[in-house]
């Protein structure tokens, strides 16, 4: 039987992914809650954030701080293309169509960084500074958690902030109740939903260089799963709502650790099928995800 040290170090360690996964869930639940879209590419955005810190970090050895900008950039560069040659020109067609193209930039976005790098693992080392460790009774976390505990709060907290109070966060607002009805209001659509596209973006490419630190190498494939399971925090805290995106990242990321932790070894492989088991059955009590509105579609 664990004891409450063991279970207290894997709750953090819970946190401590949630968290990644509770920063991508924002950026998912921005573009959908204006768009409509699934946009399954959106790890993949995260991926090529990662590869870019790494080779100017590695190679180059540029800083770290000026690596982490150049990364933001090039993932919303990234992101704002895919959005204007793959999902513009299906914005009138249906959810199926779109959310297949979204499938196809995210196939084609893992064989670019294939045939420019390689399909094999690389070690991902972050400066000592931000890989130290700092003990709080059984619990260790590092700067750089620490660091994503706090910017993922003040990013929510920010972008809530944009989304109430400012003319940008009402024209949002406009296009999620009823894109028709603002853009005969006189919304620049387009405009909302670039910035939309440059923020998750941005945010994908962070919560790249969050992921990589933890696990220490990096792969082409590397932020299908993990943007997956952050959609799948979207919809358990209700896709479209930011604090449900942020609470649904810690809850998810809380059940894996704790059942990878907790259960017998045998079964610990199959986590995964156990988060997306944990998600249907939420989702058969709540449909609309945990803060969602019921005044919105099914999640």
């Amino acid at each position: 039987m664990p004891d409450f040290g063991y279970f207290l170090s894997q709750l953090f360690n819970g946190i401590k992914l949630g968290s990644v996964y509770a920063m991508v869930a924002i950026g998912y639940s921005m573009v959908y809650g204006i768009l409509r879209l699934i946009n399954f590419a959106h790890g993949d955005i995260m991926t090529v954030g990662v590869y870019t810190i790494l080779v100017l970090f590695t190679t180059y050895g540029m800083p770290l701080w000026l690596t982490i900008i150049i990364s933001v950039v090039l993932s919303i560069i990234v992101g704002l293309t895919a959005e204007r040659v793959a999902y513009r020109p299906l914005r009138s067609s249906g959810e199926e169509t779109t959310l297949i193209s979204s499938l196809a930039v995210s196939i084609l976005i893992q064989n670019i960084i294939v045939m420019v790098f390689s399909p094999q693992r690389v070690a991902f080392h972050l400066p000592d500074y931000l890989s130290k460790l700092h003990t709080f009774g059984t619990v260790r976390l590092s700067t750089m958690n620490i660091i994503t505990f706090v910017a993922v709060f003040v990013i929510l907290i920010a972008l809530s902030y944009m989304i109430k109070n400012t003319r940008i966060g009402m024209a949002m607002r406009a296009c999620s109740d009823n894109m028709n009805a603002a853009r005969l209001m006189g919304i620049n659509i387009t405009t909302i939903i670039v910035i939309a596209f440059a923020i998750g973006s941005a945010l994908a490419a962070l919560s790249g260089l969050m992921l990589a630190g933890e696990y220490k190498t990096i792969d082409p494939l590397m932020g299908f799963v993990p943007g997956l399971k952050a959609f799948c925090a979207a919809v358990l805290g209700g896709i479209g709502s930011l604090g449900g995106a942020v609470l649904g990242g810690f809850i998810l990321g809380i059940i894996e650790m704790l059942f990878a932790g907790l259960m017998p070894t045998e079964i610990t492989p199959y986590r995964d099928a156990f988060v997306f088991l944990v998600l249907i059955l939420v989702l058969l009590v709540k449909p609309n995800g945990i803060l969602g509105s019921n005044e919105g579609g099914r999640s």
